[in-house]
Formats: C-alpha cells, sequence, structure tokens
C-alpha cells in the first residue's frame, strides 16, 4: 500500500494564474507560504516560511482563480509530486509541486479571519472528483458557482 498526501495551511503568496491546456483544460498555479514559529538557540522567537506551488485542475482550478487572492489564509490538501526543468540560465532543476484534491478557503475575501459569526461565504472549499483530473473527461462549468462550493461548519 502506498500513501501520498499533504496538508498545508498558510497564506495565498500569489494571486492565482489560470491558462488552459491545448485541449482546453482549465489549470490554476499560486503560490503557498507556509510559517512556523519556533524557539531558536537563545531562546527568540523565530519564523522559518516553506514556499510550495500548487496546482488545480478543471473546476476547481475555476473556484481558486475566482475565489482566492494574495494574502488569503487557505487549506490545501492533496498530494506532492516532482517536475524537472531548466532554469533561464540553462541549469536543469526539480521542484516539489502540490496537486490539490481540495482547496479550502479559512477567511473572507478581504483577509478576515472567518470565525464564529462570520458570513457563510467567508469559508469555502472546493473538492476535486475523479472527473477532474487532466486525463479524464472535461466536466462542463458549472452555471451556479455557489453548486461547486460547499460551506463549513466553523
Amino acid at each position: 500500500m502506498s500513501l501520498n498526501q499533504i496538508l498545508l495551511i498558510g497564506r495565498a503568496g500569489t494571486d492565482p494564474e489560470m491558462r488552459y491546456t491545448p485541449s482546453g483544460t482549465p489549470v490554476t498555479n499560486f503560490r503557498l507560504a507556509v510559517s512556523n514559529s519556533r524557539r531558536d538557540a537563545n531562546g527568540e522567537w523565530t519564523e522559518d516560511t516553506e514556499w510550495f506551488t500548487v496546482t488545480a485542475w478543471e473546476r476547481q482550478a475555476e473556484s481558486v482563480n475566482q475565489y482566492l487572492a494574495k494574502g488569503r489564509r487557505v487549506f490545501v490538501d492533496g498530494r506532492l509530486s516532482t517536475r524537472q526543468y531548466t532554469s533561464n540560465s540553462g541549469e536543469a532543476r526539480t521542484s516539489l509541486e502540490v496537486r490539490a484534491s481540495k482547496v479550502v478557503f479559512l477567511d473572507a475575501p478581504g483577509g478576515e479571519s472567518a470565525g464564529p459569526g462570520a458570513p457563510p461565504e467567508a469559508a469555502q472549499s472546493y473538492s476535486a472528483d475523479a472527473s477532474d483530473s487532466p486525463s479524464g473527461s472535461q466536466a462542463p462549468a458549472a452555471n451556479n458557482p455557489s453548486e461547486d462550493v460547499e460551506e463549513l461548519p466553523w
């Protein structure tokens, strides 16, 4: 048995960028900053930040492109994948990327926390299913974007 799953909570470091594959499938990328506070050897608090490139496909790509903005807190459930590429200087490089299977927006569009008493649209998620894979059949876009978003109980 194998498992490749990563769970991340952080802030979008960039606005999402949506593009289309030659076959017309939407794909959206954004950078996610995940910070961790810890005490250093001197007892001072320091913050370490890890950066991830997150990729969403099909209807999920459209929802992320519509609702996510730089600075918003977001939860991402996905899997790690590696990508080989050549840098502008000609060096062969490898990057780790997260292929999102679920994206949950944790705060309101203005950046406020979605806590008790927050409006229902403040916390939204979109889960991909098997038909949202780039190799699967392309699902038609929904007429009502609220159908693509589930409300969270908190």
